[in-house]
């Protein structure tokens, strides 16, 4: 593949027009970001989205990579002077790395092989003779005797043909069109099998117990299972093993190599033997585990990105003043108040597991908070004690009769991480790590994406086997994730911490330092252009960074919205044929009869009229209706409650109401109340096939599912979707 063929290529693999790739290209080489992209260059693009932007990247890197080692492999079998026509047309038209690394494979630098050493001695000509099955008159044997030669270390006829069987067994081998047949042969019909280690019987092992003899096709095998296998093998619970009908592969080479009956037929055949469980199979083996591992690394990644969009987007339950619990048995539960900005008002530690009298007074303690801050919502942190605390906190609404006092149960994982980190000494340097935790459980439920983009997204705790994967890979995408979530909103760039801004497209972690410094030193922003005035931010910065960030009351309300300022001239244009002026968009009353006229407006005659991209014109349209809309608006609130639920209140068939806490291939896990989440197998999500949990279901999403087991012994809870009846969705509790 050519460098220019690149942009045809991944037209058609993804297919889009070239002339979109061309553009993105040509953008990306340009230093643009891909949110940048997606959101303000649509009309050079045709309006691709940012997944898609992203996939054209990766294959730009893939094949850029593939067309470097084309050439690199090129110059190699060139410097041997065993570069033929036909190998160079080969190597050019390789779409795949591995492809290439087939076709390289016989003139790839090697360690001494046991066919390097028969080389050295001169049995070439023998190999050949016995590969292209010649000579019909005679015996091998005395085919052999020409080679015999003491001082080479060849004394014997048997020497002699040993070697060049080493020979031809290393070619028959390392035939690039042999090996990719025989590679997607085993990948269609080899079974991965497993079984415990005997000899290490622990208690880690019983966690592989249902491995023991453990048998599934390659291609079917699905990527938890991958990876839970690789676990097991990795801390030596599990031995495994590709197998595969041997017999029935060696004769399939041996048929595609054999021409003619000669005297070398047998030799040939014992060469096929011996280079298909010497070489061959133990080398394809391990490709096919190496892109079982890929593809299942590849998919748990993907998921936990899934997830943790899907984490970072819920809606805020912004406004509240919330009261954040810590719990926890020996240390007591700690508290936290935090204003509807998220500064910490009050904090403290309450006793609720222990003696009735220090229950008593906790209890009249954070009564006392309720009534004194104005306390609407309590996050409890999801940990050891929640349920206690969960218990505590229902009795105190309910016996005070507390209408307008809610609370929900926090996913508290990574407030430990963030309690201790160094940001978090520098938010909360008059706190210890403790009360730390406990603000973090608070703010969370405030504005999630703030809050979570503070913490190691592998300690959120979504997804699966996030430690067991490519760690690169996994912390690449992650990144990606976050920075996809933080555009989408947009930030407020007066109230934004270090933390948030430096996933805003544009800016990094120094240039986010600077932004706040800036602030602190000049106090708020009140206009987007103030920000070419912070060092290191000059015009490129600014024009990645620009739209994505928002300024309440800014003099400007076009500083308010996702317009870039690059096209507020545009933005001004469209009020005035509209009918209104930069001031309206402060007004209710005008907004609302913007809103009601942006429905008529022919948006492609607009953009004519204006000489303007399509795309452009309709999000600023959009734009303008709803100066400093979070698009998470739209999204539903997360599930708060005012009773606890105890697990024997609950049995099979009983309909209840919780949140989806977690997606995994095989299933979603549900908070719906008890100390712990429910599992909805990937086979009770719908009585339609279902492919994958995320195709119908999103973390975060609250639904109605019916209890269909209890384990209470291995404290597992079983739960459907499918079967919940129509009738139960408006009376679920």
């Amino acid at each position: 593949m050519l460098l220019e063929e690149i942009a045809s290529a991944i037209a058609k693999e993804l297919t889009i027009r070239k002339k979109q790739v061309d553009a993105v290209m040509e953008l990306l080489d340009g230093g643009n970001t891909i949110p940048f992209i997606a959101r303000y260059r649509k009309e050079a693009t045709g309006s691709l989205d940012e997944e898609q932007i992203r996939q054209v990247d990766e294959r730009i890197t893939y094949l850029r990579n593939l067309v470097k080692r084309q050439e690199e492999i090129l110059g190699k079998i060139e410097e041997q002077g065993k570069l033929t026509p036909e190998l160079r047309q080969s190597i050019e038209k390789a779409q795949k790395l591995q492809e290439l690394e087939d076709l390289y494979l016989p003139y790839k630098q090697k360690k001494r092989t046991r066919a390097q050493i028969a080389r050295e001695k001169g049995l070439e000509p023998l190999a050949n003779a016995m590969l292209m099955q010649l000579s019909t008159k005679g015996t091998a044997e005395e085919a052999a005797k020409p080679f015999l030669n003491e001082e080479k270390g060849i004394s014997s006829t048997e020497d002699a043909l040993a070697g060049a069987m080493d020979i031809v067994a290393e070619n028959v081998m390392e035939e690039a069109a042999l090996r990719q047949k025989m590679r997607q042969h085993l990948w269609n019909t080899g079974i991965i099998s497993t079984e415990l280690d005997k000899e290490k019987d622990s208690e880690e092992s019983q966690v592989f117990l249902m491995y023991d003899g453990y048998e599934e096709p390659v291609r079917s095998l699905p990527s938890h299972r991958i990876l839970a296998i690789n676990r097991g093998e990795k801390k030596g619970a599990l031995k495994v093993k590709l197998s595969a009908n041997h017999a029935d592969n060696i004769e399939q080479i041996f048929k595609r190599t054999y021409r003619r009956p000669s005297i070398f037929t047998e030799h040939l055949r014992a060469s096929i033997e011996d280079g298909y469980k010497r070489l061959l199979f133990p080398a394809l083996e391990r490709e096919i585990r190496a892109q079982l591992t890929e593809t299942a690394e590849a998919q748990a990644i993907k998921v936990f990105g899934i997830n943790l969009k899907q984490l970072l987007l819920q809606a805020p339950l912004s406004g509240h003043i919330v009261m954040g619990l810590d719990p926890g048995y020996r240390t007591g539960c700690k508290m936290a108040v935090v204003d509807a900005t998220g500064h910490v008002i009050d904090h403290g530690v309450l006793q609720v597991t222990k003696s009735d009298a220090e229950r008593d007074a906790s209890a009249k303690k954070v009564l006392a908070l309720i009534k004194k801050h104005h306390v609407t919502l309590l996050s409890i942190g999801n940990g050891t004690a929640s349920y206690e605390t969960e218990e505590f906190v229902a009795n105190l609404i309910r016996d005070n009769g507390l209408s307008d006092v809610h609370y929900l149960i926090t996913n508290e994982a990574g407030a430990s991480v963030y309690s201790a980190s160094k940001l978090a000494k520098e938010e909360l340097p008059e706190y210890d790590v403790t009360i730390r935790g406990a603000v973090s459980i608070a703010r969370r439920v405030q504005d999630p994406l703030a809050e979570l983009v503070k913490i190691d997204p592998q300690a959120i705790g979504v997804g699966q086997y996030q430690h067991d994967v490519n760690q690169k890979e996994l912390t690449a995408t992650l990144d990606a994730t976050i920075e996809s979530a933080v555009n989408h909103v947009g930030v407020d760039l007066n109230t934004a911490s270090g933390a948030l801004l430096k996933h805003i497209a544009g800016i990094n972690a120094a240039i986010a330092k600077n932004i706040v410094a800036y602030r602190n030193e000049n106090g708020i922003f009140t206009n987007r252009k103030q920000l070419l005035k912070v060092p290191r931010l000059g015009p490129a910065a600014f024009t990645q960074c620009a739209g994505f960030l928002r300024i309440h009351d800014a003099a400007s309300p076009l500083d308010n919205t996702p317009v870039h300022p690059e096209s507020y001239e545009l933005a001004e244009k469209i009020l005035t044929r509209l009918g209104f002026e930069l001031k309206d968009l402060a007004d209710k009353n005008q907004l609302a009869m913007l809103a009601a006229k942006r429905k008529l407006v022919d948006e492609e005659k607009l953009a004519k009229e204006l000489d303007a991209g399509l795309p452009t014109v309709h999000d600023i349209l959009d734009a303008l209706v709803k100066p400093g809309r979070d698009p998470r608006e739209s999204l539903p609130a997360p599930l708060t409650r005012q009773s606890v639920v105890k697990l024997s209140d609950i049995q099979t068939g009983t309909v209840m109401r919780g949140t989806i806490r977690n997606i995994t291939d095989f299933g979603a896990f549900v908070d719906i109340g008890l100390k712990t989440d429910g599992l909805i197998h990937i086979s009770e999500l719908s009585k339609k096939r279902v492919k994958h949990p995320l195709d119908v279901i999103s973390v975060g999403d609250i639904v109605n599912v019916m209890v269909i087991g209890i384990d209470e012994k291995r404290n597992r809870i079983s739960l459907s979707l499918k079967q919940v009846p129509k009738e139960a969705f408006n009376s679920s509790r």
